[in-house]
């Protein structure tokens, strides 16, 4: 009896070294599966890929509206085509005012956007591991997200006076409520079994909001970021537009809303370019690669891949 027991247990052995093996292939295989093709492309390919679409359809528009306005010769008071454009942004550049909109803009959005992600990600935080008291201030906080933020200029001049705080105040209540709602979305979509394995090896609560959660979220939180800073700008201009004079400088917005005043509709159109160029820039060099880069190392194909 005792050699026909061994013999079975001796025989099973390399087909589970076997069946090993073969899992480790398989995985393999996915994981190649997984990864982008374009990684094995020269980078400079895969860059040109990218940007020169963009660039192509841009200066087919730019084509086209110069080729209307030749055609239609309309006044360039009314109808200013390309060239006008192009030369209301080159005044304003030698003397100076289009420097300083552009720095002033960007210093404001910048630093409410960084004051933003510093209460919006402690709040978002709070808000998924307080059921409560996400019950309670979730719809507030989703309400605050369809509200137009210039709705906000009126109360805040009357609180803090043609001041910065009031452009700063408008920046945040614009872009806190989009980057808690991005983090509470990518948190709901944690596994649970994260947080089991964390508790099982004792993680405190902290810990487990912290090293746990919040790296298994990035990609909801990342995406909060991406639109809480399209709601930073858009508030940012906002602000700009309707508040005028007082302590505060000259930005974007006032570039735009003085040009409306000397109906210089070259200048206005080319301001509006401008701040659109920015936002469009800031996207594609700073959220764009982040995000693509996130999602390559959690296994994910990027929509422009593919």
């Amino acid at each position: 009896m005792p050699p026909e027991t061994t013999a079975p247990a001796r025989a099973t052995a390399p087909v589970e070294t076997k069946d090993a093996d073969d899992l480790r292939t398989l995985s393999a295989g996915l994981d190649r599966l997984q990864s982008a093709e374009g990684d094995r492309r020269p980078r400079w390919r895969a860059t040109v890929s990218k940007v020169l679409p963009p660039i192509v359809l841009l200066l087919a528009l730019v084509a086209a509206w110069q080729f209307a306005v030749v055609i239609a010769a309309p006044r360039p008071d009314i109808a200013p085509g390309p060239v006008h454009v192009a030369g209301a942004l080159g005044d304003a550049w030698e003397s100076g005012r289009l420097q300083e909109a552009v720095l002033t803009s960007l210093e404001r959005g910048v630093i409410g956007f960084l004051i933003a992600i510093a209460i919006g990600t402690p709040l978002g935080l709070l808000l998924a591991e307080w059921k409560p008291l996400r019950r309670a201030a979730g719809p507030l906080i989703s309400g605050l997200t369809v509200l137009p933020s210039v709705a906000w200029v009126p109360a805040a001049i009357i609180w803090f006076g043609l001041s910065d705080a009031t452009v700063y105040f408008v920046i945040l209540m614009g872009a806190i409520p989009s980057i808690v709602n991005g983090l509470l979305s990518g948190i709901d979509q944690v596994p649970p079994q994260l947080r089991r394995v964390g508790t099982v090896l004792g993680a405190s609560r902290w810990q487990l909001a912290t090293v746990v959660v919040l790296p298994a979220a990035l990609p909801g939180y990342v995406a909060g970021l991406k639109q809480g800073w399209a709601f930073s700008w858009r508030s940012l201009m906002a602000a700009e537009i309707i508040t005028v004079g007082g302590s505060i400088g000259f930005g974007l917005g006032s570039m735009l809303n003085q040009s409306r005043e000397l109906a210089d509709l070259a200048s206005v159109l080319g301001t509006i370019l401008l701040i659109l160029a920015i936002g469009i820039l800031i996207e594609l060099a700073i959220f764009g690669p982040l995000e693509r880069r996130m999602l390559r190392s959690r296994g994910f194909v990027v929509g422009g891949d593919r």
